[in-house]
């Protein structure tokens, strides 16, 4: 790294960089900061008529500088960078002007250092000359305060415990050789030879105890190790051999040998016996619940016994008395819950004769039925012939500990009991798959910590949990447990830490991470302390982008791409130190609304609410809504008061009740995770903070392996095209895309793209080539699981302009358009819109156990039937059936944020250009539906309602003649068509007018986050129904000429023959398998430009 230069502004972003020199409006304005994508180069940014030019510095075998500048120009070498500098000040030399104004370098504020941490940073080294009389008296003066402050620490406590001896060398340090370790620091000795000679004569018996016993110690270690050779072990030998070593080091390599000792003998005893080491199966007790189901307008009351274990669902009039009827696990077919009324549930069963029986009924609570739904899903998941779950439950936990030891019981926090968004007593017993627990301020070593946390585990659920990862910084640490069973499952574990304390060089302050593959899922857990104070917003979002920057987790084939893309699912946790941003004179207000519960005007005040809110930090992660008490600051040892004052030496300093202890999550799209809990609990008194819980069930995906003869199979593809990005950058430069999958042979880039700069000083960047991706596997069960990561890149520097995530899930039945938004480092710095369409060999995926519990709106529904329309009845009734949670939905109405992503489906059926899918919008959240045949959709037409969300695994779960309401997407550009290649296969044999072939409920969906226009009133009476066209009207589209963009089709229809696309009736052993997309008639080949407008 250079010495300190103006000019030199070190691992700034490139958008920062940008923003420095647009401020600076000079043509000939410059700075260097270290690049991207190459380790150890730099990047030389000048500014000419109001655009950034961005110039490699590499670096070559000899360590030579040299500018990437115009071909045809001499290339320079450098010794220096200061070297380089001087001489681009001269013109000509390649660049687009020579360099003149250099950007001075802003100086970061440094929080301030806290009470009883560290001793202040202390000076530089490297100074001049004129400056060293005052640096040597600045030097001192600090020396002097420092040993000042430990000889008063001493005499606050009581020495009466040490020899005479040991008293006299600690005061003797304090007082003399710490202002000399001082000295040798700053001329540049790390070693603190006077602390050094402190502790050797602390432990001179220590040490002359550690050679007696070591020896001892190798015999029993190489015994149970079954190392019969004679003499010493090499690792005694090197203790021993070696007095140079430290204490420090041969205290830890004699605990490390104890540990070891110690594991050998409980494996070897333990098997001996036929011992488990206390691991058994975890039983779930059978829970009897209580429910009301209503007959013929009479309620009557019902007991539902749930025996997980055995498997068995028990229906009994009376609690203790006779089990009347049951049913066994794969003969429940469907839980249903209503969204309307919370305690309501549909159980859908097969009778003996295959009958299929749908039985209502109706709990004391929510929190009943949920834990009613979670027995159910693990019963089915416990009995499931499966071989891997494709479900699992994550518990994630945060706790600042506040430097004090955790109380003997802690049951509540792993139960999920306490405030918020709680479980039912009837989960207690049902354990997660996997506990992530972050803790800061954590006095407790890695090893204690562990066992305290299996100890607590293994009393709550019976099981031993295996430990998959540990990481600690200082004292921020994180933890990650696993079920025996899952330990084979668990791969790829990569762990780091970053500090953002005092200078980023402290890690009192900072982050933990640990990133592991659970069989074909990804994901990334990251525990961050945060600085604190109240007045310290900024620099917490700062403390965030360092975090999302250095951090080093995952696959590192995927370098431009920060921890928010690399994982299926990242969690971030921990005491994130946000605050309620009132006075403080609204302390006592502040106490008097949290008494009454009422949190919602003060979490409109919450700091992490309102720069979320404005795109400043943790852009596109998702938080349950907070039904809790803010979880600091209190007094120890009750949860009744808040301490919301603090005196020091300054002062009184104001710590109002905040939520600063937090759980975020993001998500790749079109994944199901649902969070089941998010609270706090409340009898866990140790610290000022208040432990955080939250509980998540997360779809995975399997370690894929092709039942498909790989020779017989067909080559599977994914197309990507019409990629149109607009960029928020003043960079000149050209750009191209680059694609990452773990499902690809390689990684693919698209050539150059067409750049047009818009009237916003944005870049609209054009991709008119369809890029042609070739997955490993082509099986659909395989592919559907995956995604596309997509990287826009610019070409001088090869740095990324953007990231962003499209999933093959969204083309599961046809061509699909995206639209995604770019981020880098935490920042939006663009969009991106396309189209895919996927080619899969022969297949259908399997059910997800996930899909067992679904949501329906409460409309109508008979409760039984009979004759032989029961099976019909049942699958045309799980039309209303969805699963929004599939798509990243909850059902809290507030605080919903962008999810930076949206997929929709153009008409069918045009002879013109396929326009850009309307999409409609529904409790914040968008669900597009298809336009109908032969009708091109307008923005703001007024439309009639979609009655139910819709499952992008199966498709749309509307009645047949639903249409979207509240469009709201404008449309200024049109997609090209879908290539031939990917059309049915039947259709390129010769068979153009066979109707496509069925899919099950093909519709489209989004997800975005658009404002809705007001709806456009249409020439159709407001009390007459428009005639809506029937599912088979899109088999005659070809004959049909167009209709106007802005009329409702009313013509007589002959009824043609019955078409099953839009319908589960068809029975299911004559159904025909989905395809994956469906040719795409009367297109023009040659359509300009794509994409949707950008918001």
């Amino acid at each position: 790294m250079p010495s300190y230069q103006p000019w030199y502004h070190g691992n700034i972003t490139r958008s920062k960089a940008e923003d420095l020199l647009s401020k600076a409006a000079r043509d000939g304005s410059f700075l260097i900061r270290d690049s991207e994508s190459v380790q150890g180069a730099y990047a030389l940014c000048v500014l000419y008529q109001k655009c950034v030019y961005t110039y490699r510095i590499l670096p070559n075998e000899d360590k030579k500088l040299s500018v990437q500048a115009s071909e045809g120009v001499p290339i320079r070498f450098f010794t220096m960078l200061p070297e380089l500098v001087e001489a681009y000040y001269s013109p000509n030399l390649g660049l687009v002007t020579h360099l003149q104004y250099p950007i001075q370098r802003e100086e970061d504020a440094d929080e301030d250092p806290e009470s009883n941490h560290h001793p202040p940073q202390l000076p530089p080294r490297n100074f001049t000359a004129d400056a060293k009389e005052n640096e040597c008296k600045t030097s001192e003066q600090s020396s002097k305060s420092l040993s000042d402050t430990y000889l008063m620490r001493l005499q606050h406590m009581d020495l009466s415990i040490l020899s005479e001896e040991h008293q006299m060398v600690i005061q003797e340090y304090f007082r003399s050789s710490l202002c000399l370790d001082a000295e040798q620091a700053q001329n540049g000795n790390p070693n603190l030879p006077g602390l050094k000679k402190l502790i050797i004569s602390i432990c001179k018996n220590l040490n002359s105890e550690i050679c007696r016993v070591m020896p001892a110690l190798d015999i029993l270690h190489r015994a149970l190790d079954q190392q019969l050779s004679p003499g010493l072990g090499p690792l005694c030998k090197q203790i021993l051999a070696n007095s140079s070593h430290s204490i420090s080091y041969r205290l830890e390599e004699l605990t490390k040998l104890l540990y070891s000792i110690e594991d050998k003998a409980k494996s070897s005893v333990f098997e001996s016996v036929g011992y488990d080491g206390g691991h058994r199966n975890s039983l779930i007790p059978v829970v009897t619940f209580e429910a009301k189901q209503e007959s013929l307008g009479i309620s009557t009351k019902i007991f539902l016994k749930v025996d997980v274990e055995g498997g068995k669902l028990y229906f009994k009039k009376s609690k203790d008395g006779p089990e009347d009827k049951y049913f066994v696990h794969n003969k429940i077919l469907q839980l249903v819950k209503s969204h309307k009324v919370h305690a309501k549930l549909v159980i859908v069963v097969e009778t003996e004769k295959e009958k299929i029986l749908r039985k209502e009924y109706v709990f004391d609570d929510t929190k009943k039925r949920e834990g009613f739904c979670q027995l159910l899903q693990q019963m089915k998941n416990k009995h499931s012939e499966k071989p891997e779950p494709d479900m699992i439950t994550v518990f994630v936990g945060t706790w600042n500990m506040g430097n004090a030891g955790p109380p003997p019981n802690m049951d509540s926090w792993f139960q999920c009991k306490g405030q918020g968004k709680t479980q039912d007593d009837t989960a207690d017993h049902i354990p997660h798959d996997l506990y992530v627990i972050g803790s800061q301020e954590d006095p407790l070593g890695d090893r204690e910590w562990t066992e305290t946390l299996k100890s607590v585990l293994r009393n709550i659920t019976n099981i031993s949990f295996k430990q998959v990862a540990i990481h600690t910084l200082w004292s921020i640490r994180i933890v990650v447990l696993a079920k025996p069973e899952h330990e084979n499952r668990i791969s790829h574990i990569f762990s780091d830490s970053v500090k953002t304390g005092i200078a980023n060089t402290l890690g009192n302050k900072g982050a933990v991470g640990v990133s592991f593959m659970f069989n074909g899922t990804s994901f990334g857990f990251v525990n961050s302390h945060l600085t604190s104070g109240s007045e310290k917003k900024l620099r917490r979002n700062q403390n965030y982008t360092n975090i999302l920057r250095f951090l080093n987790l995952g696959d590192k084939k995927v370098n431009p791409l920060d921890i928010t893309h690399q994982f299926t699912h990242l969690f971030w946790l921990g005491d994130l130190n946000y605050r309620v941003e009132l006075p403080s004179t609204e302390a006592e207000n502040i106490v008097a609304k949290i008494k009454q519960q009422q949190y919602q005007e003060l979490l409109s005040k919450d700091q992490l609410n309102m720069e979320r809110k404005e795109g400043k930090v943790f852009l596109h992660f998702e938080e349950e809504e907070i039904t809790f008490a803010p979880t600091y600051r209190f007094e120890r040892d009750t949860r009744e008061k808040y301490a919301y004052t603090k005196a020091k030496a300054t002062g009184t300093k104001y710590n109002l009740p905040s939520w600063c202890d937090r759980v975020l999550r993001k998500s790749y799209p079109l994944v199901h995770v649902v969070c089941q809990a998010y609270g706090c609990s409340n009898d866990i008194m140790t610290s000022d903070h208040s432990p955080v819980f939250a509980s998540f069930e997360v779809g995975v995906a399997s370690q894929f392996v092709s039942k498909q003869d790989p020779n017989s199979a067909s080559q599977g593809g994914i197309q990507i095209m019409n990629c149109l990005a607009i960029l928020s950058t003043k960079s000149k430069t050209k750009f191209f895309i680059e694609f990452h999958s773990s499902c690809l042979e390689k990684t693919m880039k698209t050539s150059e793209g067409e750049n047009t700069e818009q009237s916003d000083g944005s870049i609209k960047v054009w991709f008119g080539n369809q890029v042609e991706l070739t997955p490993i596997i082509s099986d659909p069960e395989y592919l559907l699981d995956q995604h596309i990561l997509i990287c826009v890149k610019s070409t001088d520097c090869d740095e990324s302009y953007g990231e962003g995530c499209v999933a093959l899930r969204a083309a599961q039945f046809c061509y699909r358009e995206f639209q995604i938004t770019l981020t880098h480092h935490g920042e939006k710095t663009g969009t991106l819109t396309g189209g895919i369409q996927l080619r899969t060999s022969e297949g259908t995926p399997t059910k997800k156990l996930y899909d067992f519990i679904k949501i329906e709106k409460d409309d109508p529904i008979p409760s039984t039937s009979k004759g032989g329309d029961l099976k019909r009845s049942s699958a045309a009734q799980t039309h209303d059936i969805s699963n929004p949670n599939y798509m990243g939905l909850s059902f809290k109405m507030g605080n919903i944020m962008d999810k930076g992503w949206s997929y929709s489906m153009p008409p069918r059926n045009l002879p013109g250009p396929v326009q850009v899918g309307k999409e409609s919008k529904k409790a914040g959240y968008d669900f597009g539906t298809r336009s109908p045949p032969a009708t091109v959709g307008t923005p703001g037409e007024d439309e009639r309602s979609s009655e139910m969300f819709d499952n992008p695994l199966y498709g749309a779960m509307l009645k047949p003649h639903g249409r979207a309401k509240d469009q709201d997407q404008q449309q200024t550009d049109h997609l090209a068509p879908a290539d031939a290649a990917f059309s049915s296969s039947k259709a390129a044999e010769g068979e153009p007018e066979r109707p496509p072939l069925p899919t099950p409920r093909n519709r489209s969906f989004t997800c975005s986050d658009s404002k809705p226009q007001p709806p456009v009133t249409t020439h159709l009476s407001a009390h007459k129904k428009p005639v809506v066209p029937s599912r088979s009207e899109g088999a005659m589209g070809h004959a049909r000429p167009p209709l106007p963009a802005k009329s409702r089709p009313e013509t007589q229809m002959t009824k043609p023959a019955r078409d099953y696309r839009e319908s589960s009736e068809l029975p299911s052993k004559h159904r025909l398998p989905a395809r994956p997309g469906q040719p795409q008639p009367h297109m023009h080949p040659d359509v300009p430009k794509t994409g949707r407008p950008v918001n």
